[in-house]
């Protein structure tokens, strides 16, 4: 499924596909990264005449791991009609599969990593965002350290799993408002480090860093974890270009690592018809505006 139209279009995916996750090069290249946005695949024709070329989806409405097989066929045949692909799923893990605590549950997560990454490698998709925000929420009174090694030693299961389905794990590190653990990028790239798997890797939410206040330091002292990224403004998680806020200075240290990977609008759509387009617009010709300046 990785072969339909639109996919081949533009450098950035043919560095996905080259490449298949984000490396640091020798010379420095043009920074192009292939352009998403989470939203339904339904959405996928409008994507592609506004210049995108992966749709982001989630992984409990494309790959369905609580539907039986049947109905993953009927998915996968629909997905076959679309111009995009699916190229990463979001909102990974249920809450009630939890990451740490002492509840933590990684037998059953394993169980159900295997159905989800399966069927990720059937319908070509390359990257699973391990936000799970309630899954990986420290309770109170828990230690956090024992939470870092948990959440570690879940991260050695599933990375020979995914690594079996030619699937990546990316940890995505989430602002304080959505939980309490894995907040920056740096705290991300501890726990990668610690995993130590080609499957499991790190990726970089430009809103969650902007809520942080987390500056680009951070892509530049870890971008060799890096195999994904998201982007939305600050304000109101709006799409790229409602509110004209700056990623230059993080789109520029993304370039500096020389990351190689697809970068994906993950926002609050108030109206993806107008927005869309609006983001693509934005985010290209503050890429270019970037490339200029050398």
């Amino acid at each position: 499924m990785v072969g339909r139209r639109g996919f081949l279009h533009g450098a950035g995916a043919a560095a996905v596909l080259a490449a298949g996750f984000p490396a640091r090069l020798e010379a420095r290249r043009a920074f192009s990264p292939l352009l998403g946005a989470w939203t339904s695949l339904d959405n996928a024709g409008l994507l592609a005449g506004a210049g995108y070329g992966f749709v982001e989806e989630e992984v409990d409405r494309f790959l369905a791991p609580g539907q039986d097989e049947a109905a993953f066929e009927r998915i996968l045949a629909g997905a076959a009609q679309q111009p995009l692909p699916v190229l990463s799923c979001v909102r990974f893990l249920p809450p009630d599969l939890q990451s740490v605590g002492p509840d933590a549950n990684h037998d059953g997560i394993a169980a159900f990593s295997e159905i989800v990454f399966r069927r990720a490698k059937r319908a070509g998709v390359r990257y699973i965002v391990f936000g799970s925000p309630r899954s990986r929420r420290v309770p109170d009174g828990f230690s956090r350290d024992a939470a870092k090694a948990q959440l570690a030693a879940l991260g050695r299961i599933l990375g020979p799993i995914a690594q079996a389905n030619d699937v990546t794990v990316v940890l995505e590190p989430l602002n304080q408002s959505e939980t309490n653990f894995i907040n920056r990028v740096s705290e991300g790239a501890e726990i990668v480090r610690a995993v130590r798997h080609p499957h499991f890797r790190l990726m970089a939410d430009l809103f969650h860093m902007k809520t942080e206040n987390e500056g680009p330091e951070s892509i530049l002292a870890n971008g060799d974890l890096l195999h994904h990224a998201q982007i939305a403004e600050k304000q109101g998680r709006r799409a790229p270009g409602v509110g004209n806020e700056d990623f230059i200075p993080y789109f520029k240290a993304l370039w500096d690592v020389g990351y190689a990977g697809p970068l994906s609008v993950e926002c609050i759509w108030s109206d993806i018809n107008a927005e869309a387009p609006l983001a693509s617009r934005t985010i290209t010709a503050q890429i270019a505006q970037l490339v200029k300046a050398g």
